[in-house]
């Protein structure tokens, strides 16, 4: 038997709309995304980008060529009201103009957004720019990362590292080991801490080393969401973790 359809105009239902392009190597992003910024508030739409397990300065350059067929993958009928690139260093190496272009060229979107454009943006909407940046990687990744925040007014005169080049390591290091390492850093003379990389399994600790040192704390993901959050006309965190998402 057949049966006549009726159809909705907007599959939405008023929620913004949003993509994430997530690297295929990435195990924490999509899940803290799925906290901060539930299926009640946004809709979400997510994509992967295909990279290397192994970070280094050469494939991370190499998601260039990746990032237009993974917006691609996303819905071709959506239209987004901002799609996130979810990778700090790879920003910091490719740049966020070229990010963004190469988004547009794959989805049809009104803003594009990196989680180091979030962080500047961040940062300005708390008045910080002395900043303890924590990076789970090698020297070579963080000092691109530290030189891209720089270029932006964004000093880091404290800075640490655990130091690792694969990414399947980074999505499990321990809550107790970040927190340790973020609380010895926030504790000198910075303004705030950045927590970098959309694969460190940091959200879950904001709070508590915040509560620790007295100042903000930042991660990737948590300023990631805040931005995509702003951008798409949300000006309350449905589910608000640590000071930024507060302010």
């Amino acid at each position: 038997m057949a049966y006549r359809a009726e159809f909705v105009d907007d599959m939405a239902g008023g929620r913004p709309v949003m993509g994430l392009l997530v690297l295929s190597s990435d195990e924490v992003l999509e899940q803290d995304m799925r906290v901060l910024l539930p299926a009640s508030a946004v809709v979400m739409h997510t994509s992967r980008v295909e990279n290397s397990d192994e970070i280094t300065g050469d494939t991370l350059a190499a998601m260039a060529e990746t990032l237009t067929p993974a917006a691609r993958a996303l819905p071709p009928s959506a239209t987004f009201d901002v799609i996130g690139y979810g990778c700090t260093s790879g920003t910091a190496v490719i740049g966020s103009d070229r990010v963004a272009e190469l988004v547009r060229a794959g989805a049809r979107v009104a803003q594009v957004t990196s989680p180091l454009d979030a962080l500047q943006r961040a940062c300005a909407a708390l008045g910080v720019s002395r900043l303890a940046l924590l990076s789970p990687y090698v020297e070579e990744v963080s000092d691109r990362l530290r030189q891209a925040m720089a270029a932006r007014g964004l000093e880091t005169p404290v800075f640490g590292s655990f130091n690792e080049g694969r990414e399947e390591a980074v999505a499990r290091i321990s809550p107790a080991s970040i927190i340790e390492a973020a609380v010895d850093l926030g504790q000198r003379e910075v303004e705030a801490v950045f927590m970098s990389c959309t694969n460190l399994p940091s959200l879950s600790v904001i709070e508590e080393i915040e509560a620790f040192i007295g100042k903000p704390v930042l991660s990737s993901n948590q300023v990631l969401a805040w931005d995509m959050a702003q951008r798409a006309g949300i000006t309350a965190m449905p589910v608000p973790v640590g000071r930024l998402h507060r302010a």
